[in-house]
C-alpha cells in the first residue's frame, strides 16, 4: 500500500455526531472527500436537506441524517439502536458531539452538570459500546473522540466541562486497552481555542480574546478546516498502529 492510498476512506460508511456545524460539520467534509459515506447525527440536523448533506452528496458520496438530543438517554438508545439496523457496517466514528455550559463553580448548578456530563461523556460511552461492538466483531474498526484543551487543564466557569472532557481522554485509553488488540484504533483529537460556537463568547470578551491570542505560538484562532487532515488519518489505515492517543489540534498552545 502507498502512503497516499492508506489514507483513502472509499467504501467506508463514517458515523459523524455533531455534525451540523462547526468542528463536527469540517470533520464529516473532510471523511467524504476521502472516499467515505457519511451517516450524521445533531441535536437539530434536518433527516434531509441540511446544508451538510448537500457538502458531502456534491462530493459524490451519501448521506443520511439523524436528530438526537444527547441528553435523552432513551434516545440516545434508540438513535444508536437504529443505526445498527439501518447501517451495520460503520467502519469510523467520530464521537464530537458536545456542549458547554458556563458558571462559576459556586453557581454550577446540579442541571448544568449532569446535562454536560451527559452529553459529553455518558452518551459517547453508550454510543461508543453500542456501535463499536459491532467493529469488535468484525475484528476491524476507527473510532475518534472530540476531547479538549481541557482534557490537561481545568479550565474557568466549566467545572463540568473540564470533568467530561478529562473523562473522554481516559475513556479512549480504556477502550485502547481493550480493543487495539481487536483490530479496532480508538484514538481522539484534542481542539485548541477553535473559531467556532462554543467559543464565541471568549471571543467577544475583548480582554479573554487577546490573553488567549498571546499564549498561542500560531498566533491565530483554529479554524474547523484544520481537523480535515487529522480526523481523515486517525480514520484510515495510515493510522493503524496508533492507538489510545490524544492528538493535540492547538496551534501550540499546551507547549507554551
Amino acid at each position: 500500500m502507498s502512503v497516499l492510498s492508506s489514507f483513502d476512506l472509499s467504501g467506508k460508511t463514517a458515523l459523524v455526531t455533531g455534525c451540523k456545524r462547526g468542528i463536527g460539520r469540517a470533520m464529516a467534509i473532510a471523511l467524504a472527500e476521502a472516499g467515505a459515506d457519511i451517516v450524521g447525527v445533531s441535536a437539530t440536523l434536518e433527516p434531509s436537506g441540511s446544508a451538510v448533506e448537500a457538502d458531502v452528496i456534491a462530493l459524490g458520496r451519501r448521506f443520511a441524517g439523524y436528530a438526537c438530543d444527547f441528553a435523552d438517554r432513551g434516545a440516545l438508545t434508540a438513535f444508536a439502536a437504529a443505526v445498527n439496523e439501518e447501517h451495520p457496517t460503520v467502519d469510523i466514528l467520530i464521537n464530537n458531539a458536545g456542549t458547554i455550559r458556563r458558571a462559576p463553580a459556586a453557581e454550577h448548578s446540579d442541571a448544568i452538570w449532569d446535562e454536560v456530563i451527559e452529553v459529553n461523556l455518558s452518551a459517547q460511552f453508550i454510543l461508543t459500546r453500542e456501535i463499536g461492538r459491532g467493529m469488535v466483531e468484525r475484528g476491524s474498526g476507527k473510532i475518534v473522540f472530540t476531547a479538549s484543551l481541557l482534557t490537561f487543564q481545568g479550565g474557568i466557569t466549566v467545572p463540568g466541562y473540564a470533568a467530561s472532557k478529562g473523562g473522554v481522554g481516559q475513556l479512549t485509553m480504556a477502550f485502547s486497552n481493550e480493543w487495539a488488540g481487536r483490530g479496532v484504533n480508538v484514538n481522539a483529537i484534542a481542539p485548541g481555542y477553535i473559531d467556532t460556537d462554543n467559543t464565541e463568547a471568549l471571543r467577544n470578551d475583548p480582554v479573554r480574546s487577546k490573553a488567549i491570542l498571546d499564549r498561542i505560538p500560531a498566533a491565530r484562532w483554529g479554524r474547523p478546516e484544520d481537523f480535515a487532515g487529522p480526523v481523515v488519518f486517525l480514520s484510515s489505515a495510515a493510522s493503524d498502529y496508533v492507538n489510545g492517543a490524544t492528538l493535540l489540534v492547538d496551534g501550540g498552545w499546551i507547549g507554551r
